[in-house]
């Protein structure tokens, strides 16, 4: 039984899967735009994105976690130097997957996957690194009511009801 397994195994063994992947994610990371079948870009996804996070430290233990899994000292230059300044303020999904249709030859799904921050058409709205520490959710809240409890706020919500005054007794606001 396979309870709870959710790798794409790509019909290979283990060792053939993860030389696949190590050559799909070397190529992604030189060229930032591959085309692939889908199974193997949502596959490689997977596989590239924590290299990715790790590549944001740059230390020489994380260098070599990411060595043993790409092996090639070029692809690992790339990914220490170009991609992760890039990347830096981004918190996560650094690759994007696009479908093509379907290859001619064999009827295969066929599939983009390029690094998001590398595409200068979706790219307009680009993430600045965050200088702040990390916020968490409970935070909000406390926040929320010491804003409202100040004048300027209390000063917004007595704005509306001298339009209601307004409107009830007939006059135009000029």
């Amino acid at each position: 039984m396979r309870h709870g397994d959710k790798i794409n195994n790509l019909g290979r063994k283990k060792a053939h899967r993860e030389a696949l992947l190590s050559n799909l994610a070397c190529q992604l990371i030189q060229y930032k735009r591959i085309v692939t079948t889908l199974a193997k870009a949502k596959a490689l996804r997977v596989y590239v994105e924590p290299l990715i996070t790790k590549s944001k430290k740059n230390e020489t233990h994380q260098r070599r976690v990411v060595f043993s899994y790409l092996q090639d000292k070029a692809a690992v230059t790339e990914l220490f130097t170009t991609i992760s300044e890039k990347i830096a303020g981004r918190p996560g999904g650094y690759t994007r997957v696009i479908k093509l249709g379907t290859r001619p030859g064999d009827n295969a799904e066929l599939a983009m996957i390029e690094l998001v921050d590398f595409n200068e058409i979706y790219g307009k709205g680009k993430v600045e690194k965050k200088e702040g520490a990390k916020r968490t959710r409970r935070a909000g809240g406390a926040r929320k009511k010491a804003t409202s409890d100040t004048p300027s706020a209390q000063a917004e919500t007595s704005a509306p009801a001298a339009e209601t005054q307004t409107e009830a007794t007939g006059e135009q606001a000029s």
